[in-house]
């Protein structure tokens, strides 16, 4: 959903009334992930913009494409009917649903979803779909046949979750007969359509106590991947493999501005480390589908930048996304609640996401969560401008030199580039162990392998 300046000072108010775990859970009975998830990269899929057609058919013809460029998890975005009563735009949101159970017809039938899924299945990739349980349409039949199960003013009128979102209406999930029906809606979906999991909208509106009751339940099913849009360490319990991780979002554009420096990630990567569990993905992003409506492009955001904070996303410890038509460098905002079809090109990235994906793949040191890995900085001499580090798994290592600022500059390791028979992953730039300085342009990125 378009987050408002009110819904974000809600979550920063949220966020901050939590109290820091201080150190990794580890205990027993707590979230396992599928093996499937350890060296995958997510795919967000805005099925309206995809195609001229906007359809699930039409987008299918693009699965072995993305299958080629080594994306693993596709997540759809919501897949069912749009509420018509107060709908925003010609096509409304898609976050504000009629029917739980249902496919949008704009899309297709339920019938086409199913082939979808299958084919990805039959490429050996996996399918999410976007969960929107916080709210419905205000024509959704829950509203009718079950009035109670729907927050209310002082008066008893329905109210929308956040005052902006006049296309939906805020459900009460301290209704018993609501979390029973949404557990066994988000169970039809992976019976019904063998989906793969689930991206949950504005999951941490709800009570953590509804996610780490249903989640287990779908669970029974099968082994599925789980993302909540939110930033908050209990979201881990049982409930969610993977949350958003804004901050480090948010300290990239900043640093694309100017406005903050490359050592600032150091503080925000050891809040991380201190406060959720020790095997929890954090997604990583440069854009997604409300960062590129409500707030631009990764172009408008991190300009020249764009591409260097792409290969920080897959290479620091995390979960990496890619957002439709990143791979085409789409530079502009796509419309929310009307057409407006990606403008596809000649996939001038395709490449370079290949490369990362397939690194993420091959490189063990990379693996999601803590998997063995070890991150290690590399010292040098322009922490302000430079980030350095290094991941280590087994006998795989993985090196990153990322210049984060527009100045070019000499950078030197007091201590030397670390051991190791360091392979150039973009480039043939040979690398010595030992090494002591290394000039770059500015935002330039460097990235080299053992394996």
């Amino acid at each position: 959903m378009k987050r408002t300046l009110i819904f974000i000072a809600s979550i920063l108010v949220i966020m901050s009334a939590c109290k820091p775990k201080t150190e990794p859970k580890t205990q027993a009975g707590k979230l396992v992930h599928a093996e499937w998830t350890r060296n995958a990269t997510i795919y967000e899929v805005n099925v309206r913009q995809y195609t001229p057609e906007g359809t699930f058919k039409a987008f299918q013809q693009h699965l072995p494409r993305l299958k080629k460029m080594g994306v693993d998890i596709l997540w759809l975005m919501p897949v069912n009917p749009i509420g018509i009563k107060n709908r925003k735009g010609s096509l409304g949101s898609y976050y504000s649903v009629k029917d739980y159970l249902a496919v949008n017809p704009e899309f297709g039938t339920m019938s086409d979803l199913k082939n979808l899924v299958g084919k990805a299945h039959d490429l050996g990739m996996y399918v999410i779909i976007d969960w929107v349980a916080n709210h419905t349409s205000w024509d959704n039949e829950l509203i009718n046949k079950h009035p109670d199960w729907y927050k209310k003013d002082a008066k008893g009128n329905i109210i929308p979750p956040v005052a902006d979102w006049t296309d939906a209406a805020a459900l009460d999930y301290s209704k018993e007969g609501l979390r029973k029906y949404m557990t066994d809606a988000l169970c039809f979906w992976v019976k019904e359509a063998d989906i793969d999991g689930f991206r949950c909208d504005v999951a941490g509106m709800l009570p953590v106590s509804f996610w780490n009751q249903a989640m287990p339940e779908v669970k029974k099913i099968k082994p599925i991947f789980t993302l909540a849009e939110w930033e908050t360490p209990e979201m881990h319990d049982t409930a969610f493999d993977a949350t958003y991780s804004w901050e480090l979002y948010k300290l990239g554009n900043d640093i694309a501005k100017g406005l903050k420096t490359a050592d600032k990630i150091d503080s925000v990567y050891s809040s991380e480390i201190k406060s959720f569990p020790a095997d929890a993905y954090r997604m990583r992003f440069t854009s997604n589908h409300d960062e590129n409506s409500w707030n631009g492009s990764e172009y408008e955001r991190q300009g020249q930048a764009a591409m260097t904070f792409a290969v920080f996303s897959f290479t620091f410890p995390g979960i990496p996304l890619i957002y439709t038509g990143q791979e085409s460098a789409m530079s502009k905002r796509l419309r929310f609640f009307d057409k407006d079809t990606v403008k596809w090109g000649t996939f001038p990235l395709q490449s370079f996401y290949t490369t990362l994906c397939n690194l993420k793949k091959t490189n063990k040191a990379l693996q999601n969560g803590n998997s063995g890995s070890t991150f290690s900085k590399v010292s040098n001499d322009k922490e302000k401008a430079v980030y350095s580090f290094m991941r280590e798994k087994d006998n795989h290592k993985i090196l990153v030199i990322l210049n984060l600022s527009q100045k070019p500059c000499t950078v030197k390791f007091p201590d030397g580039i670390p051991g190791g028979k360091w392979e150039p992953v973009f480039n043939k730039e040979k690398l010595i162990t030992g090494h002591k300085s290394m000039q770059l342009k500015p935002w330039e990125y460097k990235v080299f392998e053992v394996k």
